[in-house]
């Protein structure tokens, strides 16, 4: 029963050594397909998302700005509905 108990032991043992480096393993490929990702986005040059937003905010503003302007620039003209 012992010899068996023995057997059974080693064999969790080895489970678990297995199970280990199967982890390592796993966090190894994680890390570099990760860093590979990195280099491929980073070759990329893609805009960042804050820098996106902030350049459609800015656009939005402008636009808005540029409305105002034409409408301000009808009634100086004395037009009714602002030209495009």
């Amino acid at each position: 029963m012992s010899q068996s108990n023995k057997i059974f032991d080693d064999l969790g043992r080895l489970m678990n050594g297995a199970a280990g480096a199967a982890d390592g393993v796993r966090r190894e490929v994680e890390t570099v397909v990760k860093s590979q990702a990195q280099r491929i986005v980073n070759d990329m040059e893609l805009v960042k998302r804050e820098d996106f937003d902030a350049l459609r905010e800015l656009v939005h503003v402008q636009g808005e700005e540029i409305e105002a302007l034409r409408k301000e620039l009808a009634g100086l003209r004395g037009e009714t509905q602002p030209k495009n």
